[in-house]
């Protein structure tokens, strides 16, 4: 992982010379982050940035988003902080889940902590939900039908299906763990735990894991909580937001911040 990480950093260093930007934030957001890497998994990293106040002073919509091609195993693409506060006021869930990663690559800037310092006043449980299941769902629907299945898919759809669980339960976003959730939602000791458990252990260790035999006692659950988070996630509220004032304020103070 040093080097890797020393790789991560050189890359972002590249983009902040190449776009003439400020990085404020950059983490590791996808199977790592969740916790089931197999070794040849992308390292899915994911920015915040700003540009120099200049930009901003014009008529124009501009390209509020910064990507790379996919290049020895990192995956590499940024928003623009502007861009990332509307959509952190709309209580976006993958922008939720960036600011809770539990590998953080550059936290140099202030900006991080002050967004996560008035994220529960922005976050929707109706509209988190539906993020979730909407993406188990289609899991779901495209990997898990039929008697032989893309076994690894599995944990695409119980990953969401257990962050809608969370947040019928505790009304907060779900953490970004998949194990978190599995310990907080799955009894122990039960088959179902014991199902996924082993399942884990092998994506870790590094099998394949490509088509297989369904697995009833994931299927059979995945189907009852679908069902069942379909009909709950109506009566769910939407949050009460965060004040616009507020949001223009973290980003005016970004900018002094990081320019001066």
């Amino acid at each position: 992982m040093t080097n890797i990480r020393a790789d991560i950093l050189l890359e972002l260093d590249k983009i902040e010379q190449e776009e003439q930007v400020r990085i404020l934030y950059a983490c590791e957001s996808g199977s790592r982050a969740w916790g089931f890497p197999s070794k040849d998994s992308d390292y899915d990293v994911r920015f915040i940035y700003v540009r120099p106040v200049e930009w901003y002073l014009s008529i124009f919509n501009k390209r509020d988003v910064i990507e790379r091609p996919i290049s020895n195993l990192l995956d590499i693409n940024g928003w623009d902080l502007r861009k990332a506060l509307n959509l952190f006021r709309k209580s976006n869930p993958p922008l939720l889940e960036w600011l809770q990663s539990p590998i953080p690559y550059y936290t140099k800037y202030s900006v991080a902590k002050q967004i996560r310092s008035i994220s529960p006043l922005t976050f929707s449980p109706k509209s988190c939900m539906y993020h979730y299941l909407n993406m188990a769902k289609g899991n779901y629907r495209d990997y898990l039908q039929g008697e032989q299945v893309k076994i690894k898919k599995y944990f695409y759809v119980l990953r969401p299906i257990l962050a809608c669980g969370w947040i019928e339960t505790y009304h907060t976003m779900p953490p970004i763990e998949f194990g978190r959730l599995v310990e907080a939602l799955i009894p122990e000791g039960s088959g179902l735990r014991m199902t996924i458990e082993q399942l884990l252990q092998r994506k870790k260790a590094g099998e394949e894991l490509n088509y297989e035999p369904k697995l009833h006692p994931i299927n059979d659950y995945l189907e009852e909580r679908i069902a069942h988070f379909e009909r709950t996630a109506l009566a769910l509220g939407i949050g009460a937001g965060a004040q616009d004032e507020q949001l223009d304020g973290l980003f005016r103070s970004a900018l002094h911040e990081v320019w001066g």
